[in-house]
């Protein structure tokens, strides 16, 4: 096992940067606002083989592109998010 912080960053700038996507990744003025809010405590993916839709639970709040998609738990409607590829420009 990882600390938590590291694996954070692997999934999130580390892999941002190799990809060349600038504007993701981080917490930082004029970066893309997407974060989870979560509790590492109870966090858990509760998809399986036979039933992979599921929500994973302890997942409380979610942004993407600073829009709020997961707001206590529960799905708001939102769809802000699109597709990201390498070294694609900003919009």
């Amino acid at each position: 096992m990882i600390p938590l912080e590291e694996a954070i960053h692997k999934m999130t700038w580390l892999n941002a940067e190799k990809i060349g996507i600038e504007d993701r990744g981080l917490v930082e003025p004029g970066m893309k606002a997407d974060l989870t809010v979560f509790d590492p405590d109870t966090v858990i993916d509760k998809a399986e083989f036979g039933d992979p839709h599921q929500f994973p639970e302890g997942i409380e709040y979610v942004t993407v592109n600073g829009q709020l998609v997961l707001e206590n738990g529960e799905y708001t409607g939102a769809l802000p998010g699109r597709i990201l590829r390498k070294n694609a420009d900003k919009q």
